[in-house]
């Protein structure tokens, strides 16, 4: 598997804002990672890339002695990291700079994470839809020490952002979320425990809705960024989708990635999973698969939902209402593209319920979205005749999937011919 994209994107932001140099190894090389290099390339960053013997990269990092005030431009992409993250990066420089993006990235939601900005003292100038791209900021009046309160219902990337900008605001930082649910609660878990692993010192309140991160500049650092357990999903699914056997190696033992709980995730639907100490996961496809009832799923919930298409009773996914806001309306999205392959879905106030059905052929939108791209795929394997338009969207995230994903169909094939002999 690739490389985490949430994880190289923390440690990217991490290392422009600290003190001295680092180096990422295994960096992910896709979409929204090149618009984060991109990025702090804008501010002057010095980023020098070196591929290693197996593949991967290797990214130096030299961040400047300050980093630019601009006027900058930024070009978001479709990337939820870069919309949300470097707005933040932008108020610790005291920038002006303009963000913009994709057409379908200017109907992501921004609000929360700019109004939070606008309280230390940015001014936002709308050039469109307030509260979302494109904008303007101007940050040359960045207050100190200010309490913030945010609003986390939508996405937890808003929450992050602020978080990342803690150690160099000046002052830290004190956030607290505003009343209702927080999105994707392990990413913000996730993010916690990189600005920790990197040196940073903060405290998250007893009831996990508050954060107070200290002033400290944080120190340039070596790391190695883990596999993409997120993006493992669908190809782990495709052993129950198969009944067949899939091996991934290098699973980490413990991850703050929400991919790991693939490894729970696929067990409850009736496979085998098993980690052994040469660190392969191996899942078995052992028979039917079972529905599930499921919390905050997040960002495996496309895949999830796919694997619930093809399961012999009906499945209820809760917890992921903030699937509206993402790369596309995911939850409409998956009602439209399910349905069109036999399943009844309902879509309720925070979730999917999904009851399979007979199961046919179709072409599939990709919503130029790489996880609905990716769930087509999975459900290609189970149904013959699907067909999954614009399968390139997947380089956002794994640039390889179309060749990696026929490579896996292909040692299915070679088993069958192996086997027949």
């Amino acid at each position: 598997m690739p490389a985490s994209k949430s994880l190289t994107n923390r440690y990217l932001v991490l290392a422009a804002l600290a003190s001295s140099p680092s180096t990422i190894h295994n960096t992910l090389i896709s979409r929204d990672t090149e618009l984060m290099l991109d990025a702090l390339a804008a501010f002057g960053v010095a980023l020098e890339r070196t591929v290693q013997a197996d593949g991967s990269t290797t990214v130096h990092v030299v961040p400047p002695a300050r980093l630019s005030a601009g006027p900058l431009q930024v070009q978001c992409g479709l990337a939820g990291t870069v919309m949300r993250f470097v707005p933040a990066l932008a108020a610790v420089a005291g920038a002006q700079a303009r963000f913009d993006g994709d057409a379908a990235a200017r109907v992501r939601p921004m609000a929360p994470v700019l109004d939070a900005l606008a309280e230390l003292g940015v001014i936002f100038t709308y050039h469109g839809t307030p509260g979302m791209l494109p904008f303007t900021m101007d940050a040359r009046q960045l207050e100190a020490g200010a309490a913030v309160q945010i609003d986390g219902s939508a996405s937890s990337q808003f929450i992050s952002a602020l978080l990342l900008a803690g150690p160099a605001l000046p002052g830290g930082l004190r956030l607290r979320a505003a009343q209702g649910p927080l999105a994707s609660p392990d990413h913000i878990a996730m993010t916690v425990a990189t600005l920790r692993e990197l040196g940073a010192v903060l405290e998250v309140d007893a009831d996990g809705r508050g954060w107070h991160v200290q002033p400290r500049p944080i120190a340039g650092f070596t790391v190695t960024v883990e596999p993409d357990l997120s993006n493992a999903g669908p190809f782990l699914a495709a052993a129950l989708a198969t009944r067949g056997v899939v091996r991934v190696p290098f699973w980490p033992a413990a991850t703050t990635q929400v991919g790991g709980k693939w490894v729970q995730i696929l067990a409850a639907m009736g496979a085998e999973v098993s980690l052994g100490a040469d660190s392969v996961l191996t899942v078995r496809g052992t028979g039917p698969i079972r529905g599930i009832d499921y919390a905050d799923a997040s960002e495996l919930a496309p895949t999830l939902a796919a694997l619930c298409a093809l399961a012999d009773s009906p499945s209820r996914l809760t917890g992921i209402g903030h699937l509206r806001g993402h790369e596309t309306d995911r939850l409409a999205a998956l009602q439209a593209e399910l349905g069109k392959v036999g399943a009844q879905v309902q879509v309720t106030g925070d979730g999917l319920e999904i009851t399979p059905g007979a199961l046919r052929p179709a072409d599939l939108d990709s919503y130029e979205d790489h996880r609905m791209a990716t769930a087509g795929a999975l459900l290609g394997l189970a149904v013959d005749g699907i067909r999954v338009a614009d399968i390139a969207t997947t380089s956002k995230t794994m640039p390889d999937f179309p060749a990696q994903w026929a490579a896996m169909a292909a040692t299915a094939a070679g088993a069958a011919e192996q086997g027949a002999r």
